[in-house]
């Protein structure tokens, strides 16, 4: 039996219905050959309906997100908030952050990519080319080592908290993202930039110690010097 397309009038009801009402997806319609078949009439098409999920599917990521997340940004956020203004810090404190940071940022990665070799070689030449830009940046002019208490004099700074968020963030929106879109980690500019990001906060952190304890080697050979004279 042959079916014949409806009428403009008949199409218009249709569509009514489609808005206000569960609705048809389907008309009749003749295929090659005279075959009776039927062809979608959904004016969505599949890509746009799919999207329609990602909203519900984010909110259940949102509301399932274990509470230890939020007490790890509780803890970077008051870390990072006591940088906003001048302290003395000790030579162990200066280590400790960096390579906690790094830790962090390199888990990330694993987390994200596992054993990948270039995920790594991007996260370590990232954070290598941060250390070499950042080392060649002098110290704040007040910045103070005090050779006998083995503590730093430094000023108030934003930058810590900032890459505590954006390692803790970073890491946060990757795992939302690979879990609504695992083939996001197959991706060459996912695969090579997120690495990359993760290493660039690393590198800044290390770098940022590392002329902490160049001023502290510094001030100690000037000491020894004054001493021998």
């Amino acid at each position: 039996m042959h079916l014949s397309r409806p009428s403009a009038r008949h199409s218009r009801r249709w569509l009514a219905l489609h808005a206000a009402h569960p609705h048809f997806v389907a008309w009749p319609w003749r295929g090659p050959g005279g075959i009776g078949t039927v062809r979608s009439i959904d004016p969505l098409p599949p890509l746009l309906s799919s999207n329609r999920t990602e909203p519900l599917m984010l909110m259940q990521i949102l509301l399932h997100t274990p509470k230890w997340v939020f007490a790890v940004f509780v803890l970077l956020a008051w870390l990072g908030g006591r940088q906003l203004v001048a302290n003395r810090l000790g030579l162990n404190r200066v280590l400790v952050m960096p390579v906690a940071m790094a830790g962090l940022s390199f888990f990330g990665v694993v987390s994200a990519f596992g054993d990948s070799a270039g995920a790594l070689l991007g996260w370590a030449v990232a954070a290598l080319l941060l250390v070499a830009l950042v080392l060649r940046r002098p110290l704040p002019p007040t910045t103070r080592y005090d050779a006998a208490a083995r503590q730093f004099e430094v000023a108030g700074t934003a930058v810590p908290l900032m890459l505590m968020m954006g390692i803790f963030f970073t890491k946060y929106v990757v795992g939302v993202s690979l879990a609504m879109h695992p083939e996001l980690r197959h991706h060459v500019a996912f695969a090579l930039g997120v690495p990359a990001l993760y290493g660039a906060f690393s590198g800044i952190f290390a770098a940022r110690a590392a002329r902490l304890w160049r001023l502290a080697a510094a001030s100690g050979a000037m000491v020894s010097g004054a001493r021998a004279a």
